[in-house]
């Protein structure tokens, strides 16, 4: 893809977007919901978004996301999971999952990604501190 086209979420801004708070949607919620299509128009909804901030982060024409909403277009597969991100929530992977009997298992949060990566910094600075100290004093305490 040249690099000169990539849309906002691929180029990380966010144009005419407020950030959607994140929120779960209850998974009888998203059963309820007959098709795919069904899952993402109540992904949209639940991000409290207005559908212009949504097809214009996601670069797609105003008439085909009007289309798409309504279920006589189809919705591209490679925009679903910036769409996810952008709407806080992640409805259509929760009725895919649910439609294949299978539930989901978060593996990780961000946030407990990044308190692993600094702790595993910490620990690196203090045993550099430990080191420093000791050469200082000429002596080990090992």
């Amino acid at each position: 893809m040249n690099s000169n086209n990539k849309n906002a979420v691929e180029q990380g801004q966010l144009p005419l977007v407020r950030n959607a708070a994140r929120t779960d949607v209850p998974v009888d919620v998203v059963a309820k919901q007959k098709t795919l299509l069904g899952a993402i128009n109540l992904c949209i909804t639940e991000s409290g978004l207005e559908d212009k901030e949504i097809y214009l982060t996601l670069g797609i024409d105003a008439g085909h996301f009007s289309n798409l909403r309504k279920g006589t277009g189809h919705f591209p597969t490679e925009k679903i999971d910036p769409l996810m991100d952008l709407c806080g929530n992640e409805a259509p992977l929760i009725w895919l999952a649910n439609k294949r009997n299978y539930g989901l298992v978060l593996l990780q949060s961000e946030a407990e990604r990044r308190a692993e990566q600094l702790q595993e910094m910490l620990a690196a600075e203090r045993l550099k501190n430990k080191t420093l100290i000791e050469a200082f004093h000429g002596r080990s305490f090992a």
